[in-house]
């Protein structure tokens, strides 16, 4: 997802609808221990912005309810080896045996290994925050570093 512009769709008859730059900033992420959830998102290299007292309580959802949240990565095998490296469960690369539904629980097969023609978002890794919260990781097996939403830079 690019954030260096917005496609729009004009409503019909108006010619002057401003285009306006639209990032995902925050994602509200229901856990048990914030602390241990800190620790944990620290080891994939997330920043800290803030830690406030008013983290606590601030969605209704239960932990471990969010899932199949995506981190985009350019590089699968690597991003891997540093979940690996970091003591986080990951899974091992699979791709999906039709389309890219597999990365979500109960949809499609996963075959082993990344996809064999190397497809944009044809590859996954998925692992689960302590709370069991799930995070999939698509990409390709390229060279480039892990980059995710709302990091500048990568890790």
């Amino acid at each position: 997802m690019s954030t260096h512009g917005v496609i729009s769709n004009d409503a019909p008859g108006n010619g002057s609808v401003t285009n306006v730059n639209m990032k995902l900033e925050v994602v509200v992420i229901p856990v048990s221990n914030v602390d241990r959830a800190k620790e944990f998102y620290s080891r994939l290299g997330w920043r800290l912005d803030a830690d406030r007292t008013a983290g606590v309580n601030l969605t209704s959802a239960p932990p471990g309810s969010a899932q199949a949240l995506h981190l985009v990565v350019s590089d699968i095998v690597a991003a891997r080896q540093q979940l690996v490296a970091q003591h986080i469960d990951a899974s091992e690369v699979f791709h999906c045996a039709s389309g890219t539904g597999c990365r979500f629980p109960g949809i499609d097969v996963r075959v082993s290994g990344p996809h064999p023609e190397g497809l944009s978002y044809g590859s996954f890794v998925s692992f689960k925050d302590p709370d069991g919260n799930g995070l999939v990781a698509p990409g390709s097996h390229g060279t480039a570093s892990w980059t995710r939403l709302g990091r500048h830079g990568p890790i």
